[in-house]
């Protein structure tokens, strides 16, 4: 059944806010330009999504701030309208940081043609402050590397 959205209730928000207090460290690191991704001092292994504890050896993890250059691993071209505040098409990555070869993150890809972009080029982190006061998130997107 289709249900319409009433006359007066709030737009969609360009893109969806994450629950960030498991992760509050990755999703509040752009207020001061940094990524930050949880790392284990005791093994050196950095960790992605946020968990808390290292996978590897057990130890408890910390946010760390790394460099934002990475590789496209993978991506994706959604050209599929889901949100009207969203335009199309727009690029979603797997992104390789540069720290350690298996340290992934999904991101969108910003400033450039969907065309332009292919596994292995060189990116660099970008954010985009979404939402307000002590809720705002500031969202990691990669652009090609300078």
């Amino acid at each position: 059944m289709f249900v319409a959205a009433e006359p007066d209730s709030p737009a969609a928000p360009a893109r969806i806010l994450p629950d960030h207090q498991r992760g509050q460290p990755f999703w509040t690191g752009g207020a001061s330009g940094q990524l930050l991704i949880e790392h284990c001092d005791q093994c050196a292994r950095w960790v992605h999504p946020p968990v808390g504890q290292c996978c590897e050896c057990g130890s408890p993890l910390v946010a760390r701030p790394v460099s934002g250059r990475g590789t496209v691993f993978t991506y994706t071209v959604n050209f599929h309208p889901f949100n009207p505040g969203v335009p199309v098409p727009y690029i979603i990555a797997i992104i390789e940081l540069a720290e350690q070869q298996d340290l992934r993150l999904a991101a969108n890809i910003v400033d450039c043609e969907p065309d332009s972009v292919f596994c292995g080029m060189p990116v660099e982190v970008r954010f985009e402050r979404q939402g307000s006061g002590p809720d705002a998130v500031f969202v990691p997107v990669f652009a090609p590397a300078n």
